[in-house]
């Protein structure tokens, strides 16, 4: 599964309006991570050029340097016409097998994920942490008072256009299909974003995601990487659904009445048990492809599918929006835009025209 994250890294510099120590501690790691990164980022040009750069990894960025130009090229000149806020034009090796360890939590009884707020980026729903180490500290404390508590190591994040994102090596272990999507996907994110909507924002990101895989396939597709990427996209979709039915069914019982807390916490490991034996199922249909083991080995709660809420949910709405303006993405994005601006409640409908 991709990991992904917005990090708004120049907000670090508006901590001192935060009232808690913690808080402040807290952007202070995010904005050392960050800068981090940045000076030991080299020019992908240096990079490919290097004798010393393996094969592998040199095929790899020229692929993400390809599709980044197709990205940002002008839909008059065959790419997809998104702004160049000069990322992915560097590259750094992380040195470690994430770049980012994200702290999710919520109540032992509810799937609404805890948040922090923050000046630019809004509310979300988790804390990110360049160190593995103060991530799982942070969850500790949460798990010692009581939450249900999900950490997730991410590849890939965008700074929302703040900052000229190099690519990360992070990025390099996905399969090219994922590659290819997640260079799009996080290229989109500047152009929209909607501070405390994430669905709103994943949804955007993802319709650009599939539109540009879409015409990226028809210049570029072989047959390989077209059923690479169908079977990564069904086997998601599969992982989505259970983990999303599994998230509703535990909606239901939290939201039921005249059930003890000791009901109440048979049944949720009742369904969670149910969950792990449908996935065994779904991994025998699938030939047995076991990328999403780690993720059940880790333990699902409460905060693990609140993490995996329907970030995608209004990509039909998009969808409608994309075919009203015939494709023309710039021009989709104007229109989204015009939508964000409108009450949340009122968003979906505007996308769809009604």
């Amino acid at each position: 599964m991709r990991r992904r994250m917005w990090v708004a890294a120049a907000l670090v510099a508006g901590g001192a309006l935060l009232s808690g120590c913690a808080d402040v501690r807290y952007l202070s790691q995010a904005a050392g991570g960050q800068l981090d990164l940045l000076r030991r980022a080299r020019p992908l040009t240096d990079v490919l050029a290097d004798p010393g750069t393996p094969a592998g990894v040199r095929r790899r960025l020229q692929l993400a340097s390809d599709v980044r130009a197709f990205a940002v090229a002008p839909e008059a000149a065959g790419g997809l016409g998104l702004p160049d806020h000069g990322s992915f034009l560097k590259y750094v090796d992380v040195g470690r097998p994430y770049v980012v360890w994200n702290v999710f939590s919520a109540p032992e009884f509810s799937v609404t994920l805890d948040t922090s707020c923050f000046p630019v980026a809004g509310c979300v729903g988790y804390r990110g942490y360049f160190s593995e180490a103060a991530a799982q500290a942070d969850a500790q404390a949460r798990r010692a008072a009581g939450r249900d508590v999900n950490v997730g190591g991410v590849s890939a994040y965008s700074t929302l256009g703040y900052l000229k994102d190099p690519l990360l090596s992070t990025m390099l272990t996905y399969p090219d299909a994922t590659l290819i999507r997640t260079i799009i996907h996080e290229l989109s994110h500047p152009s929209l974003y909607v501070a405390g909507d994430t669905v709103f924002n994943e949804s955007y990101a993802t319709a650009v995601e599939e539109e540009g895989m879409r015409r990226w396939l028809e210049r570029h597709g072989t047959p390989e990487l077209r059923e690479q990427d169908r079977l990564a996209q069904a086997r998601q979709a599969g992982f989505e659904a259970l983990l999303l039915e599994t998230r509703a069914r535990l909606e239901a019982l939290y939201a039921g009445s005249g059930l003890t807390e000791d009901d109440r916490r048979a049944r949720k490991a009742a369904i969670l048990a149910d969950m792990n034996a449908r996935y065994g199922a779904l991994k025998a249909s699938w030939d047995g492809y076991a990328g999403y083991d780690a993720f059940f080995a880790r333990g699902v709660n409460n905060a693990t599918l609140g993490a995996v809420a329907a970030y995608a949910t209004m990509v039909p709405d998009f969808q409608a929006l994309l075919a009203r303006v015939d494709g023309h993405l710039p021009t989709f994005t104007e229109e989204a835009r015009a939508c964000s601006r409108r009450p949340q409640a009122e968003r979906a409908a505007c996308l769809r025209g009604s």
